[in-house]
């Protein structure tokens, strides 16, 4: 520990004795209307000495050791107006330049496939997310390309996460986070890394940055198949007020109001308020009831010049019923129907408070040092059945998971660009602590969500991540860059057994480095080659650590990666991966059953293409198509195979803005079929759906329709091969148990702005 922390700032130190100072350009680059930054925006330099350089999140950027002469500015950003600015240079002396841009029409053909392999994400994401309509958390999910989810407990219960060759439960190996804040809980109730993302109110979102693999150290517990970042606005650029209502019961209302809008480009303030209710029976047999409010409060300012604050708060409850998983063989000999269920008493409740303190802090000398403290108040009880009389003839098998928790965080990360001849160096250092404190997390044998029939596991949990990550992006050249980085993350778990007749209390720790290495070639502005390798991990939940003692419980994740970024043509951006990732053996706890298993080692590889392409001023076409292979090792041939891992999926389709208001998308999704256990001789079956959404948008309101599963395709949304056995039954069977997914669903939206 304290070796590595020496190296960390040895490093540190190294870097800022790069920096040196001639005649440099400072400028900060605003969106016209809001008079709010813009981060990400390509800054060309021409002149004496030509660069490049890109806007941080304050929306500053610097050019250093220039000489004197007369600048021109190329400024361009996706989604505004391409803009250039003249700056004299004299030799010691720091020019400044405000810059505002005003918005415009996306047009692919002003994409760059950026040397910053952040901003080329980016790209895509600001793509997706202005084209494709969100109307829920579900879709923010689905904008990630190749990652699938499903739903089978009601519509409150987190949804079940397919990516890369991965069934990820609920979040085991995927990072999410909202403004900074981790959505993903570890030692969790019901699954490691369960991720509730019910909260976000999806049209406040922003921007969504993702990236798959564990390529990059700012990441770290859980980032193993990727991480997904949702940024919440800052501003609003108007009042909204939308109703929506439709099939089965189902209506929605979602406001967001500007409380406060001072637009300053030397002071802007903004507070904002935004709420949202919905209700669904869902079209099931059995009514759903669901029921979920979410309400978000934001204030946004500069504190002066060189300060941003932001602080927000946001809470969210919700309360549903649930149909569960049924039995293939209860439909087929039509004990129920398709839409019914074997023990409709399952259910839930949920919820989440989050208050958020970020601080971004511009230095004398160009660097950016951002801090954030965030806590979130968060409380979970869950009412499953998965095997109905297997196990309890005469009360049936249904449990309850249930907690109580306390999230406290802190980040720090330290930006700074310095240049050491023809050598540009941008680094960032970071601090991450995050501590939790579960009280009462349970497991029970309950009946009728009444009666408590047996405690089978009862705790108290207390788990403390402390990370430091030093990540370095070293141009060599305006054409080749290199990514090295370094990250440690250090845990201690503690669980105290409430079901021991004395005080019962079990401490480990453990530790790790994870390094990294990626190589980015820029031949052009057309062609980007990239190479990318890394360690990740994600940890075991506390109850598996104390039980294992420490041993095999932070399992290793070594992904490398290769492919492409191209613009075949101005109007079509695609991008192509080969991938591997190799997981460690690990021993996994099934909340289910509060008992330990082991997992053995794995390997997962497989390919990646994606494809955005603008037919004409107002039609759009994309495609995501996911090729892998995953499998088991030290295992038999042909026993291998990874259940519920996919082979082949793929998202796409056409989305439409045009000039008389008319916009919307018709999209479809496909996931192959799937090995359900280790011998591939139960398929759960895979599907081809349809959606559609049409909208009429003018200044002052939109009405819009929105179709789910247009064709009316009959499919299975969660499938598992689980043994059971039913109330009449004599003996368990072992079968596909599925959640069906929705049929034809349409429903109307009207919103108003102001």
């Amino acid at each position: 520990m304290r070796f590595f922390s020496l190296a960390f700032f040895v490093l540190i130190s190294a870097t800022l004795s790069l920096h040196g100072h001639n005649g440099s350009i400072r400028g900060s680059v605003f969106d016209e209307s809001a008079k709010s930054p813009l981060a990400g925006v390509s800054i060309l330099l021409k002149g004496p000495d030509s660069n490049r350089t890109y806007t941080d999140e304050l929306g500053v950027f610097q050019f250093n050791n220039l000489s004197a002469g007369s600048y021109t500015l190329h400024i361009r950003y996706l989604g505004f107006q391409s803009l250039t600015e003249n700056v004299l240079v004299h030799d010691s002396e720091t020019s400044t330049v405000k810059i505002f841009l005003t918005q415009a029409p996306i047009e692919i053909k002003n994409v760059e496939v950026h040397a910053d392999p952040d901003l080329g994400r980016q790209v895509v994401s600001t793509l997706d997310i202005n084209l494709r309509p969100l109307t829920t958390s579900q879709d923010a999910l689905r904008l990630i390309p190749g990652l699938f989810i499903a739903q089978h407990a009601g519509g409150g219960k987190a949804e079940q996460i397919f990516l890369r060759g991965f069934d990820i439960d609920h979040g085991t190996d995927i990072a999410l986070n909202v403004d900074g804040i981790p959505v993903n809980m570890v030692s969790h109730a019901h699954g490691q890394g369960y991720a509730d993302l019910h909260f976000l109110i999806p049209e406040i979102v922003d921007n969504i940055q993702f990236a798959k693999g564990p390529y990059y150290a700012p990441y770290g517990n859980l980032a193993t198949a990727g991480h997904v970042d949702f940024q919440t606005k800052n501003r609003l650029d108007r009042n909204m007020l939308k109703l929506s209502a439709g099939q089965f019961n189902s209506f929605r209302a979602t406001g967001a109001f500007k409380l406060l809008d001072r637009a300053d480009a030397n002071r802007p303030e903004q507070v904002y308020a935004a709420t949202e209710y919905a209700y669904s029976d869902g079209y099931f047999d059995s009514p759903q009831a669901y029921n979920r409010f979410s309400g978000f409060l934001n204030y946004n300012t500069a504190v002066n010049p060189n300060n941003y604050l932001n602080l927000s708060f946001g809470t969210f409850t919700s309360r549903w019923d649930a149909s569960g998983q049924i039995p293939e063989r209860a439909v087929a000999d039509g004990t129920i129907g398709r839409f019914g269920a074997i023990d409709d008493t399952e259910g839930g409740q949920t919820s989440r408070s989050n208050l958020n303190l970020r601080l971004s802090s511009l230095l004398s000398d160009g660097s950016l040092l951002k801090n954030q403290f965030y806590f979130s108040r968060y409380a979970f009880e869950l009412y499953s059945n998965f095997t109905f009389f297997l196990n309890d003839p005469a009360n049936g098998d249904q449990i309850r998971q249930k907690e109580q928790r306390n999230l406290l965080g802190y980040r720090s990360a330290y930006q700074r660009q310095d240049q050491l001849g023809g050598t540009k160096w941008r680094t960032e250092a970071g601090i991450q602590f995050r501590y939790d404190a579960v009280q009462d997390i349970e497991l029970s044998h309950t009946a009728g969500r009444k009666t408590v029939v047996e405690n089978r596991a009862l705790g108290d949990i207390n788990e403390y991540n402390f990370g430091l990550y030093l990540d370095e992006k070293i141009e060599l050249s305006s054409r080749f860059m290199v990514n090295p980085g370094l990250r440690f993350d250090q845990f201690q778990f503690m669980y105290v057994d409430l079901l021991q007749p004395a005080y019962y209390r079990k401490i480990e720790s453990a530790a790790l480095a994870s390094p990294k290495l990626n190589l980015y070639f820029t031949p052009n502005d057309r062609l980007q080659l990239f190479l990318l390798s890394g360690y990740g991990f994600h940890s075991n939940d506390t109850r598996v650590v104390v039980a294992q003692r420490g041993h095999q419980i932070l399992p290793r994740a070594l992904g490398i990666e290769s492919g492409a970024t191209v613009k075949l043509f101005p109007s079509l951006l695609l991008t192509a991966s080969l991938w591997r990732l190799d997981l460690e053996q690990e021993f996994v706890y099934v909340g289910d059953e509060a008992v330990v298993e082991p997992s053995g080692k794995t390997t997962r590889q497989g390919v990646d293409l994606a494809a955005r392409w603008q037919l004409n001023a107002w039609l759009f076409a994309d495609v995501d198509l996911n090729y892998t292979l995953a499998r088991l090792d030290q295992t038999p041939e042909g026993e291998n195979f990874i259940p519920l891992a996919a082979a082949w999926t793929s998202i796409g389709g056409l989305s439409w803005n045009c000039k008389n208001g008319l916009n919307g998308s018709l999209r479809y999704r496909y996931l192959g079929d799937r090995p359900a256990n280790e011998d591939n001789s139960i398929v759960a079956r895979g599907y081809f759906l349809t959606d559609a959404v049409l909208n009429y948008t003018r200044k002052k309101f939109e009405f819009g329709l929105t179709i789910q599963n247009v064709l009316n395709r009959t499919w299975n949304e969660a499938q598992f091969d689980t043994e059971s056995r039913l109330a009449n039954e004599s003996a368990p069977v072992s079968e596909i148990h599925f959640t069906p997914g929705t049929p034809f669903n349409l429903s109307a939206h009207f919103s108003f702005f102001w």
